[in-house]
């Protein structure tokens, strides 16, 4: 008599026996709205200049980075998260280029706002560390440790210069203790209470970051250990993310992504607003890196990674990747 609680009646192996079969009982689905690319652009070039450590990835110029995003968004990807890089002379200790109306984060967003108008969402990453001489993501107190406080103020002025210049949502990403808090009420009182805040809610201190400091062109000096999570705790995360939800930030991110997945389930199962996750440099480059040898295969690892970051709870996912896979999909 056949068992069907058990083998030999019970054969899960029927729901693979095909791709369409694959396809139809999938539990999670990418898709191109998911997506958010991650753009640099940096001042004061003419072409575009390729980073080393993220093959395929450039340091975009105004017109190029105008070109890439019409490219996310015809692909279908949702949105685009800016990062600028201003000339090293226009670097100082208070990051000064990042509140500037003619910085180069600042006038790219009104670039970016004036090719795709509200058809893509362009967001922008509020923090000090591309603009400041010493390459932290606030500004440094007497003895050089990061005021929190003090940055506050800075991040304070760039939430409403970058709204100003057309960002439809802003990413602290800094770390500091209640900067969400600080931007809202920053930008409600210029007007911008439709801007919405990406909260950097669980940001690690990783070593997954590495080529990002070339994408930005970094003058860190020492680490970021201060500010940025520890990668043993849990409970630190959640705290953070129940602060930042208590601020008001309208979305939340996990960043690494990766590394980090079960702090992103976690996240999204506390969480009461969309999740991003961040899939950084560090990981773009580890997948590059090994399919460029011939140690695995590039697309199918891609894919994997993704589904992966989906399936623990991401709504959103950053990737360099994004429009590449939105075109696939």
């Amino acid at each position: 008599m056949t068992k069907y609680g058990s083998f030999p009646g019970a054969r899960p192996r029927r729901m693979r026996t095909t791709p369409a079969m694959r396809r139809m009982v999938a539990e999670t689905r990418l898709h191109p709205a998911d997506l958010i690319l991650p753009a640099f652009v940096r001042e004061g070039i003419s072409e575009p200049v390729e980073i080393g450590a993220m093959p395929g990835v450039v340091q975009h110029t105004r017109d190029t980075l105008k070109k890439a995003a019409v490219e996310a968004l015809e692909a279908g990807v949702s949105g685009i998260m800016l990062f600028g890089v201003p000339e090293e002379s226009k670097k100082d200790g208070l990051g000064t280029a990042g509140t500037d109306p003619d910085g180069i984060l600042q006038v790219a967003l009104r670039d970016v706002r004036a090719e795709v108008g509200d058809d893509l969402i362009v967001m922008s990453d509020l923090c000090l560390d591309e603009t400041t001489d010493h390459g932290h993501c606030g500004v440094l107190d007497a003895e050089g440790r990061v005021d929190n406080d003090a940055t506050l103020e800075r991040y304070a002025e760039m939430a409403q210069v970058q709204a100003d210049a057309g960002a439809h949502v802003v990413g602290p990403s800094g770390m500091m203790d209640g900067q969400v808090g600080v931007i809202r009420d920053a930008l409600d009182q210029v007007g911008h209470e439709d801007v919405a805040i990406l909260a950097y809610a669980v940001k690690y201190s990783s070593a997954f970051f590495g080529p990002f400091r070339e994408a930005v062109g970094s003058s860190l000096k020492g680490d970021r250990k201060t500010y940025q999570q520890d990668p043993a705790n849990i409970r630190e995360s959640l705290r953070e993310l129940a602060l930042d939800l208590e601020e008001g930030a309208d979305m939340v991110m996990v960043k690494p992504a990766g590394p980090y997945l079960d702090i992103l389930a976690r996240v999204s199962d506390e969480s009461d607003v969309p999740v991003a996750a961040y899939q950084i440099s560090g990981e773009y480059a580890m997948i590059e890196a090994a399919a460029e040898r011939g140690w695995i295969d590039r697309d199918k690892a891609i894919m994997e990674s993704l589904t992966g970051i989906k399936r623990a709870g991401a709504n959103m996912i950053l990737t360099y990747w994004a429009t590449e896979v939105a075109r696939q999909l």
